[in-house]
């Protein structure tokens, strides 16, 4: 009983601690939202054509930045509903970006069986620091990022992303 009470509050204390530092991780991630976006705007990063892309070409759109792998079960789950919600809002000023930590074969491939109607650039290592910068501090994948028209960070998203909570994120940005 002893043994189970001791693992019970280490796990309480784990959370508490767990909290607290994400709490303060967000804050100061918050401060620096502006510069996280110019270094999201600056990256380039290396199309399908062999060529580099940066992301300030969607400047003054509302813009989801999608980091995923096709070996990710959660990445695979939401892409069908980014492709619906790029479908639906891209004409009033919604940008898809998906940035794979992948080989471009393979993402090839799942753009094409996914039939993904958005850009797809390939991250490489720098990518994952680029990440952690953003607030993904775990290097979780799938990890999404909300930038409004005006350059600021709105929502950070780690894990799967339900298509319905990315809606009401970006909705009201258009």
């Amino acid at each position: 009983m002893a043994l189970f009470a001791a693992a019970a509050i280490a796990a309480a204390a784990g959370g508490v601690a767990y909290h607290l530092w994400s709490r303060e991780g967000d804050g100061a991630a918050a401060a620096h939202s502006g510069t996280v976006v110019e270094q999201v705007y600056a990256a380039r990063l290396a199309d399908f054509k062999g060529g580099a892309q940066t992301l300030r070409q969607w400047q003054g759109q509302v813009l989801v930045v999608n980091f995923w792998a096709t070996w990710c079960a959660p990445c695979r789950e939401e892409i069908p509903g980014f492709v619906r919600l790029q479908e639906r809002y891209g004409p009033r000023g919604l940008q898809f970006v998906g940035i794979a930590i992948d080989q471009p074969e393979k993402v090839a491939e799942f753009s094409r069986e996914f039939h993904i109607n958005y850009p797809l650039l390939m991250g490489e290592l720098e990518t994952m620091e680029l990440m952690r910068q953003a607030g993904n501090r775990a290097g979780v994948l799938p990890y999404t990022l909300v930038i409004d028209r005006d350059g600021k960070l709105v929502s950070r998203e780690p894990g799967g992303l339900k298509e319905s909570r990315l809606e009401r994120i970006v909705q009201p940005l258009l």
